[in-house]
């Protein structure tokens, strides 16, 4: 599954890309972003038609937890089982986001050791994988954003590498990802 990806745009690029407001959190471009960190996600307003970033924790917390200690585990979310999973059948619902990307790594069993693998799209340019992210509040009462990137069966390029691959989507499907008003898991032509 998607455990590393990069994202090596400057800030006023990945806004320009994904027509978004500015954003003000600190983000300088990474060529190795893991679980944990903190990485640029984009969500629509949910009255407005504007996109918005912020950085988000990689790992999602369900915010009905009382521990984050399974974030780990949750980098990920099968989008064959996320809508009947608790920890991501509410954001499925209510919370999706994309998050930026402009390459994603996969490694293969090599003998005793693994093999890193490289996919982009087009080359290198920006695209966005299908998100889901909550809210939990930690033990201090501060609210703690964080992120799951959903994955698909691979495709004819990745399978030889790996049985999963992140969803990328369509540029043109980023709006029907985003629009809050659309809570169905499985997406009509309305929706």
């Amino acid at each position: 599954m998607c455990g590393r990806y990069r994202l090596s745009r400057r800030k006023q690029l990945v806004e320009e890309y994904f027509e978004s407001a500015p954003w003000d959190d600190e983000w300088s471009p990474r060529y190795n972003i893991a679980p944990a960190q903190g990485v640029p996600v984009i969500r629509q307003h949910p009255k407005e038609p504007v996109r918005q970033i912020s950085l988000m924790k990689w790992g999602l917390i369900p915010h009905w937890v009382k521990d984050a200690s399974g974030a780990a585990s949750t980098i990920n979310a099968r989008s064959e089982t996320a809508a009947t999973r608790p920890a991501f059948r509410d954001p499925l619902k209510y919370r999706r986001c994309l998050i930026p990307a402009n390459a994603f790594y996969e490694w293969s069993r090599k003998g005793k050791g693994k093999q890193p693998f490289c996919f982009e799209v087009n080359d290198g340019e920006l695209f966005a994988f299908a998100g889901l992210w909550d809210g939990w509040r930690n033990s201090s009462g501060q609210w703690v954003k964080t992120c799951s990137i959903l994955t698909t069966t691979p495709n004819a390029v990745t399978s030889a590498i790996h049985d999963r691959m992140p969803v990328i989507l369509d540029p043109d499907s980023y709006d029907l990802w985003l629009d809050p008003e659309c809570r169905t898991s499985q997406r009509s032509q309305n929706c």
